[in-house]
């Protein structure tokens, strides 16, 4: 693998009550071969010191503690302004329910080296039990609706060919960003948490004149949706996954001034309220009611800069 000079990169993974994905991860991350990349694990407050066991297996790693669950968005921004300051030329967002190729960095990084106009890269993404099955091969948005859309959505590796490899949004399950974009379109939006903030940071940095790609010679492996999974009386996802889901997607709307997605998105999140009402999971009916309140109504605040 050809190696691009100067460059650094900062691998940013955010755990949450996830030890044993977390431990995976970092596993397969020490079998990559990119020559200059550091590890920030940023522990989201666990309720075990779940942070400290892994760096006393890991001691190569950074380790960021926060005093309280700070989401996504807000778990990797601590990242984020760490590897700001250490300097690093590129950063990375990795979902701790992964494991990578050892040579998917290299390979993201060597397209960074051919277009100037790069501000995210996206891997293509399987899924961890099923690794010819798709998970995202990046996103497109549908302006005129407001939807993020995932391509390559479950389809057989081996016989899907992407129509192009530029994409309008990257997931975060694994985005590489370039130091200057995101220098100047700011860091993530923390007032999500959880949910949209890829899409939200993704159109951003577009509006800015960077390009997102996607590498399909680069492969990772996702759990997808480790964190939210838990068996309760409503069912694996819990009510906050719709809230958020609900509530963000008005933000994103919001954001990017789109009034027919409105109508389309209210659609949609009513029937979300009969199917629950019909199976009584009134806790999921209530998370979805709240959720376009707020999202409706809810003050949006300015996105954070690093400087």
């Amino acid at each position: 693998m050809a190696f691009t000079p100067d460059s650094s990169v900062a691998i940013i993974l955010v755990n949450w009550n996830g030890l044993e994905f977390t431990r995976a991860c970092l596993a397969s991350l020490e079998k990559v071969d990119y020559p200059d990349f550091q590890v920030f694990l940023v522990d989201n407050a666990s309720q075990n010191p779940e942070g400290k066991i892994l760096k006393e297996a890991f001691p190569q790693i950074l380790l960021l503690e926060n005093e309280q669950n700070l989401g996504f968005a807000g778990g990797n921004n601590v990242g984020i302004r760490k590897a700001l300051e250490m300097g690093f030329s590129h950063i990375m967002l990795l979902n701790n329910d992964t494991e990578v190729e050892p040579y998917f960095l290299g390979e993201m990084m060597l397209d960074f080296s051919k277009n100037p106009k790069l501000g995210i890269l996206q891997p293509m993404i399987c899924f961890l039990d099923k690794r010819e099955i798709i998970w995202s091969a990046g996103g497109k948005w549908v302006s005129w609706l407001g939807r993020a859309k995932t391509l390559g959505d479950r389809k057989v590796l081996e016989s899907y060919q992407p129509k192009s490899n530029q994409l309008d949004w990257a997931t975060g399950c694994c985005m590489l960003l370039s130091r200057e974009a995101i220098l100047k379109a700011g860091l993530l939006n923390e007032q999500y948490f959880a949910y949209f903030e890829d899409v939200d940071w993704s159109l951003r940095i577009r509006k800015y004149g960077f390009e997102i790609g996607l590498v399909p010679d680069a492969k990772i492996y996702h759990e997808a949706g480790a964190s939210s999974k838990k068996s309760h009386s409503e069912g694996t996802l819990s009510a906050s996954v719709f809230y958020y889901h609900v509530r963000n997607q008005f933000f994103l709307l919001r954001s990017q001034k789109t009034r027919l997605g409105f109508i389309y998105h209210l659609g949609r999140f009513k029937l979300w309220i009969f199917y629950f009402l019909l199976r009584g999971r009134f806790q999921k009916l209530k998370a979805v009611a709240t959720g376009i309140k707020d999202g409706l109504f809810t003050p949006l605040k300015p996105i954070a800069r690093w400087l």
